[in-house]
Order: C-alpha cells, then sequence, then structure tokens
C-alpha cells in the first residue's frame, strides 16, 4: 500500500510538473502573438501595441494584460487604458474580454477626436470548429464625446449590447459556408444633437453565406466569394422608438454579377420626418421617407440595383462596386 501511495503520489507531481512546464510555454506564445501584433503595417492590418503586457492566470487560465493600448488602423488612432482578454484551460474555444475607458479616437484624415467612456465594457467570444457559436459585446453607462475643443457629449446610453448566433441549419459543411443571426439593443439612448431621449431600439439581421471558419474573414476574395455563394443579408427588423416617433424597416440586399448591392428596403415612421428635417432636407427627406399618409405616417421602399438607390424610378445615391 505504502508502494502504491508513493507512486501515485509520483505520478501527481509529474503531472503537475508537465502542466506547470506546458503553461509557461504556452503563455510565452501568447505573449509572442500579441507582440508580434505591434509589427504590422497599420494599413493592410492593425498594429496593436502595449505599454505593458502581462500573461498570467496559473494554472487554469491565461489572462492576457494589455495596458496601455493603442490601435492603429489607417487614419485612425485609437488609445485604451487597459484590455484583458482571458481563455480558460477547460474551455479552449471560448475568449471573455473587458477594456477599461475611456477609449480615444483621433482621425488624422479629418482632424476629429472623440472619446467613449463606459463603466463595463465586456466580450465574449465562443468558437466551435472554428464556426461561431455566439459573440457578444456588452457597455454599461456608455458616454461618447467630442473632444477636439473641450469636451462635449454626443449621446449616452446606459445599455447597449450587440450579439452573433450561429444559425445551424444555415450551415453548409460540404461548401464551408455559415449563417449568422445579429441582434443589437440600445436603452434609453440621449442624442442632443437629433433632440432624442429615452429612445430604445433594435436590430435584428440574418447574414447567409458566410465563410464557416473565421480564420477566412477578412482574406481579400472574400467578399467575392460570398458573391458567388449566394451570399444574402436579410433585415428581419428595425425598430426604434422614443415618446415622440417611431421608425421601423425590414429588407433584403445581395451582391449582383457587377458586386453591387441588389435588393430592397421598406421603411415606415412616424413622427421622424419631422424630426430630422434640419438634417435631411427636402425633397431628399421624402425621397427616402416617403410622403405623409392621411393618419400622419410615412411609408416608402428604396431600391438598390444597378449601383444606385432608387426611390421608385428616382435615383436618389451612387453605390460603387464592393470589390
Amino acid at each position: 500500500m505504502k508502494k502504491r501511495i508513493i507512486i501515485l503520489g509520483g505520478v501527481v507531481i509529474a503531472v503537475i510538473l508537465a502542466w506547470s512546464t506546458a503553461w509557461f510555454v504556452l503563455s510565452g506564445m501568447v505573449r509572442q502573438q500579441i507582440l508580434a501584433q505591434a509589427e504590422a503595417d497599420g494599413i493592410t492590418s492593425p498594429r496593436i501595441t502595449c505599454g505593458t503586457l502581462n500573461v498570467s492566470g496559473f494554472p487554469f487560465r491565461f489572462d492576457a494584460d494589455c495596458q496601455d493600448a493603442e490601435i492603429i488602423s489607417g487614419d485612425l488612432a485609437l488609445t485604451v487604458p487597459g484590455i484583458r482578454a482571458s481563455i480558460r484551460v477547460y474551455a479552449p474555444t471560448h475568449l471573455l474580454a473587458s477594456a477599461k475607458g475611456p477609449l480615444q479616437l483621433v482621425d488624422s484624415f479629418t482632424g476629429t477626436r472623440n472619446a467613449v467612456a463606459w463603466s463595463t465594457l465586456e466580450v465574449s467570444i465562443r468558437l466551435q470548429d472554428w464556426r461561431i457559436a455566439r459573440a457578444s459585446v456588452s457597455g454599461k453607462d456608455l458616454v461618447w464625446s467630442d473632444t477636439l475643443l473641450g469636451d462635449t457629449t454626443i449621446a449616452t446610453a446606459p445599455l447597449m449590447e450587440a450579439h452573433l448566433f450561429d444559425i445551424p441549419e444555415r450551415h453548409d459543411a460540404d461548401r464551408h459556408l455559415a449563417g449568422l443571426a445579429g441582434y443589437v439593443l440600445a436603452k434609453d439612448l440621449a442624442y442632443p444633437g437629433l433632440t432624442l431621449s429615452q429612445t430604445n431600439a433594435e436590430i435584428q439581421l440574418e447574414l447567409a453565406g458566410l465563410p464557416d471558419d473565421v480564420r477566412n474573414w477578412g482574406a481579400p476574395d472574400m467578399l467575392a466569394n460570398m458573391q458567388a455563394a449566394g451570399s444574402t443579408l436579410d433585415i428581419v427588423g428595425i425598430h426604434g422608438t422614443d415618446a415622440d416617433s417611431v421608425l421601423d424597416a425590414t429588407g433584403s440586399l445581395k451582391l449582383d454579377a457587377q458586386a453591387q448591392l441588389e435588393g430592397q428596403i421598406t421603411i415606415t415612421s412616424t413622427g421622424v420626418a419631422e424630426r430630422i428635417g434640419p438634417l435631411l432636407e427636402e425633397p431628399l427627406r421624402t425621397l427616402v421617407l416617403g410622403a405623409p399618409g392621411a393618419d400622419g405616417s410615412y411609408s416608402n421602399q428604396l431600391n438598390f440595383r444597378n449601383g444606385g438607390i432608387f426611390s421608385g424610378l428616382v435615383p436618389i445615391a451612387a453605390i460603387g462596386p464592393l470589390f
């Protein structure tokens, strides 16, 4: 019996030592992968740098803490006080992340400077066979400000969420295509520039014909492959309300043979045309929202075809090929 206990103890110690060695090797690889992002050109792929980078969480997690993070993508420069990303050993396909605010955004092309603050910002991404099972972003007590000259509040929202869900019945394993459902929620949004207050909005979308392997997202031929696969974006519903207005929209869009948008979006509203008057002057306002009915509501259908947006037969905007 004593011999068996000694052998068992030796096995346990060996396992602990092996896993400890493996954890430190893997944590070093995680650190190197993050540091490698600093070598990106910031144009074809974002360049990410950390003022301080630590990888912790031994023995059952890998927690990467990037303090004073800077992200460069084209003309945009973002700085974030801190970003943490975590993966648990027993759930290696589930990423949990959070960030400290405020985020500072500078656009060197337009010269604009903005900040977004929050009390909580959390991200959760869960994969299944390299296909998104669910991805979520949730922010609380959000404040968007213009910081170019002073600090002017643009909009606030106590809660905003965005979610992506896999649609199993739309997965085509033979063609490596997936379908995703998207849901966006905004609660009690306030936007003084549009005289919006206590505004609630919900957006529901479905996208079919997307590559089922997230490692292929962003590939140069991604949109071309989606076009060939007959990918569609269904606007299941957009619903926004506040004390005085209601807006609803549904529709469907796809890419035609010339890589131009094709489809239609139907918009119905009450009280919206009067509110956005200063921002969308006539005749464009009527071309977008339609003419008022006897009950004061508006209804219109926007058609996308041949590289343009049409209200009925009247062209109101041009959109070039997407690739």
